[in-house]
């Protein structure tokens, strides 16, 4: 079967098919040794579903064979969407190219590397077909390493949780189940794919928690460290600005507006008064001009470099919320089609 590799140009993701109930999104990163076995897995689970299903495998940029493999699947089984990525974007972006692609009722996003157990899938299912717009996966018993991935794991989840206000003991797992209509109005960049609950949240967005297993990692090497623990640390700003002064920020700004012009209005007023009873004896820079420079000097820059950080963070949910830019680009998708042919481009 010979491919024909699409562009950009007048391609768009394809249109909701009422007829396919569930699709599984899996985005991959140099998982070559797996990916056959990762397949059989979720085949078998969803197929037990007895329901039309698709499995979306997002190639996000590997260096090995990984995305000759999932090409060699989807030109294989009709029920398989491959979509390779022109580089690595990372994996909030994967996801949002496979929600975008996918045509299913109820999506379920998982890691490509086996540590989530693809026989979980009806369990998050069944909570979405009881009522829930998210079924949210949670790690009861994990197999990594306490100190760098379990104990960071746990303070970003308290952390968040206290932000953001959504009760939940793991946000980090990327295993969730969505109904369809609850992702539409989101828009992932970043690594904001584990923030998905809170923000849904602000739609309305009924969210329960489902014990998986865990499993530790058969091959290969986690693509994730603890220095990931600091870029968690920013998003955790962020989606506080976003969950609480999205649309009042003056109430962000106007507060440490008042305090800081309060301090430096009372240390003005303090040497205003000092040089006024004591204007030939009473020296104020000479005495206290390095320290009074210094603190006039942080916190501005303070302010400085958070206000930057938060209006650019508007700047860019405007940017790319109103203009559909979107925070990927595909090089190719191929569908088997009823007539063995691909998808056309």
């Amino acid at each position: 079967m010979e491919l024909n590799p699409c562009t950009m140009a007048g391609y768009e993701p394809e249109k909701h098919d009422s007829s396919v109930k569930y699709s599984v999104v899996v985005p991959l990163y140099n998982e070559e040794s797996i990916v056959e076995d990762l397949h059989k897995r979720i085949n078998s689970a969803t197929k037990a579903l007895g329901e039309p299903y698709e499995i979306v495998l997002v190639n996000d940029g590997s260096q090995d064979e990984t995305a000759r493999l999932l090409e060699r699947l989807a030109q294989e089984n009709d029920h398989v969407v491959f979509i390779d990525l022109r580089r690595n974007f990372g994996q909030t972006a994967a996801l949002q190219a496979g929600f975008d692609y996918a045509r299913g009722q109820i999506i379920v996003a998982m890691d490509g590397d086996l540590q989530h157990d693809p026989y979980d899938i009806p369990f998050l299912v069944e909570k979405i077909n009881a009522g829930y717009d998210i079924a949210s996966g949670w790690r009861v018993r994990r197999g990594d390493n306490f100190i760098m991935r379990r104990l960071p794991s746990w303070i970003a989840n308290w952390l968040i949780a206290k932000v953001s206000g959504v009760r939940l003991h793991d946000f980090g797992t990327t295993y969730k189940a969505f109904r369809r209509e609850i992702l539409k109005d989101i828009r992932l960049y970043g690594d904001m794919h584990r923030f998905i609950p809170a923000l849904c949240v602000r739609l309305g967005a009924k969210i329960c928690e489902v014990p998986i297993k865990n499993a530790r990692r058969a091959t290969g090497k986690s693509n994730y460290g603890i220095l990931r623990t600091f870029r968690v640390a920013l998003d955790i700003i962020a989606l506080r600005f976003a969950t609480k002064y999205m649309t009042r920020p003056l109430h962000l700004f106007g507060k440490w507006a008042l305090i800081s012009g309060g301090i430096g209005m009372g240390i003005l007023t303090y040497g205003f008064i000092r040089k006024l009873f004591a204007w030939n004896t009473f020296h104020l820079f000479q005495q206290h001009g390095p320290l009074m420079a210094l603190g006039c000097m942080l916190v501005p820059t303070a302010l400085l470099f958070l206000a930057t950080g938060l209006i650019g963070e508007l700047l860019m949910r405007a940017y790319f919320e109103s203009t559909g830019a979107k925070t990927y680009a595909i090089r190719r998708v191929v569908r088997k089609t009823e007539h063995g042919g691909d998808i056309p481009n």
